[in-house]
């Protein structure tokens, strides 16, 4: 059985650093002197975007998907976009952990009264 919230909280980080990497590459052209600092930074979100997607086996991966939203929020003084896309982030990774554990809770409810009857 494959765990739901980890699979909800994966495609977040996995479209996140989709969009991060396209908002890297907005700064980076919008910028008067194209400064390869916003490359640098944006691959590195990006990266750990998918690096935290990885460690969702472990609690880990977890905080760093709550500490990369809080990231995501702040890129908005750099491109302001990024502080409702940020948000929207934020609120759906909140959701997809939130739903996911319910899922979970839902299905050993589901497995336990399957056994019962057994």
């Amino acid at each position: 059985m494959r765990n739901p919230k980890r699979m909800l909280a994966a495609s977040t980080l996995v479209s996140e650093a989709l969009v991060v990497f396209f908002a890297t590459l907005a700064a980076y052209g919008l910028s008067a002197d194209r400064h390869t600092a916003y490359l640098v930074v944006g691959g590195v979100l990006v990266l750990l975007c998918v690096l935290g997607a990885g460690m969702l086996r472990s609690r880990a991966g977890y905080g760093l998907g709550w500490a990369l939203q809080a990231v995501m929020v702040a890129c908005g003084f750099v491109v302001p976009m990024m502080f409702f896309v940020g948000a929207v982030f934020a609120v759906i990774w909140f959701f997809a952990v939130r739903i996911g554990d319910r899922i979970e809770r839902e299905q050993a409810e589901v497995a336990r009264r399957l056994a019962d009857e057994r």
